[in-house]
């Protein structure tokens, strides 16, 4: 294992996901984030089913601060229930490895 998590996160729009992004960069939570935008959500909410236009958010941040970053992003976030999904890296360059954990 890196000791990198990428989370996933998704966001109503790109105001908002940029907002968030840019918190958890300034605040040292992650060191990179990827927004995507025109993701198109369909998923089942309180018996019915929605279809969105969402943004993905494409964390990247050493796992041992999970913890607090899965913590602020909830607090960010406007969503009831967001979206955070930690995915733990079990390889990457070592160049790059060694920049998410250094940063």
């Amino acid at each position: 294992m890196t000791g990198i998590a990428v989370v996933l996160v998704t966001a109503p729009n790109e105001e908002n996901a940029a907002l968030i992004a840019r918190t958890l960069v300034e605040e040292g939570l992650i060191v990179c984030a990827n927004l995507v935008p025109g993701v198109r959500s369909i998923y089942r909410w309180e018996g019915n089913v929605a279809d969105e236009r969402e943004v993905l958010m494409v964390l990247k941040a050493p796992a041992a601060g999970y913890p607090a970053l899965q913590a602020r992003i909830l607090s960010l976030h406007p969503y009831t229930v967001p979206e955070v999904l930690r995915l733990d890296v079990p390889e990457g360059s070592p160049a790059y490895v060694q920049w998410v954990l250094s940063a």
